[in-house]
């Protein structure tokens, strides 16, 4: 199979890859990967951080489906990320994300390779993946991975609905997920955003007012859009190292807030005094809100269209690291067996 590989900061290659074989392992399954969105990995890249297992979201069709009593071969499914081991109480109870326990498919299945996404297969336990409903395209299915799971789980949390004011802090990918989902929710979204592209595509997508947050007096601006109150919740995806500052500055008191980009210290202002709910969003729930994910895909799908940007072949996969380099895309999704194959998915 091809599959793709950063060997050196800012270089990534298409290589030639064993595929893997779903043996042994007591519920492993191989997928072959018709859409495969991309995510962070261009920061790896940028770091040059060697890896030839890269990605974690995808959708495909299951083509060996061994001994599984979950899935069967020609089944359209989407990837969820890890290899969580689907016994601890963690995972037991849906938040496999946070399981300690990751399996090592490979060692179990004996492949050499398969546990990267940005790849022609990968070798999956049985129950991290989900079938596709036949009225859902699997370009729109493969957004139940990072382009709307984690932003799925922080409205959740929040409850964002049409009674809210929602500020989103950062547009790219994830981020751009929030704003659709807010929009879909009845919420007037404010986004915050730096770069022109994505400022002008979030606008697209819904966003009543996009504002830089560089500029000054952000928050006073947000609390003159909301009756002096500020917005209600808030969902920060830049990871920006102010940013979650910023947003908890431009909530309401008593308001809600998820953290879902990934940094190493979160600065906020004192939050009692405030009553500022906090909550960290990693992914979503699969086991418990399967259909609310699917009713969600449904109705942003006009969206998600334009949501994706570019739609490239896998052997493009520099170039559209160029594009996230420079924030001059909203999701990228890449063709490992090229446009046909998934239009006859």
């Amino acid at each position: 199979m091809k599959a793709a590989a950063i060997t050196g900061p800012g270089t990534i290659v298409i290589r030639d890859q064993e595929a893997p074989q779903a043996r042994g392992g007591r519920d492993l399954v191989v997928v072959k990967i018709l859409v495969s969105p991309l995510c962070t990995e261009f920061k790896s890249r940028r770091a040059g951080h060697l890896s030839d297992e890269l990605g974690h979201e995808a959708a495909g069709v299951v083509v060996d489906a061994a001994s599984s009593q979950l899935v069967s071969e020609g089944d359209r499914v989407v990837v969820m990320p890890q290899f969580a081991c689907g016994r601890c109480w963690l995972c037991l109870r849906g938040e496999h994300i946070h399981c300690p326990n990751q399996r090592d498919p490979l060692a179990e299945s004996g492949s050499s390779h398969g546990r990267g996404t940005i790849a022609q297969y990968v070798i999956k336990p049985d129950w991290l993946l989900i079938k596709v409903p036949d009225d859902i395209s699997l370009e729109h299915a493969s957004m139940a991975c990072c382009g709307f799971g984690p932003t799925f789980t922080a409205h959740q949390r929040l409850g964002t609905s049409a009674l809210d004011s929602a500020a989103v802090s950062g547009c790219g990918p994830v981020g751009l997920g929030a704003v659709i989902q807010g929009v879909t929710r009845g919420a007037e979204v404010i986004a915050l955003e730096t770069q022109s592209y994505r400022s002008a595509l979030a606008a697209k997508l819904g966003a009543s007012h996009v504002f830089d947050p560089r500029e000054s007096g952000v928050p006073e601006q947000i609390a003159s859009l909301t009756q002096g109150r500020g917005a209600s919740v808030g969902i920060e995806t830049s990871g920006a190292p102010t940013a979650a500052r910023l947003l908890a500055d431009a909530i309401r008191t008593r308001g809600r807030m998820a953290i879902v980009a990934w940094t190493p210290e979160v600065v906020l202002p004192a939050i009692v005094p405030a009553g500022l709910e906090v909550h960290g969003c990693w992914h979503w729930n699969h086991q418990h809100f399967l259909q609310d994910m699917w009713t969600m895909i449904r109705k942003s799908g006009p969206a998600i269209d334009l949501m994706i940007t570019h739609r490239m072949s896998l052997d493009d996969v520099a170039r559209a690291m160029d594009l996230q380099d420079r924030g001059e895309c909203g999701k990228i999704v890449l063709y490992p067996f090229g446009s046909e194959a998934v239009d006859a998915a």
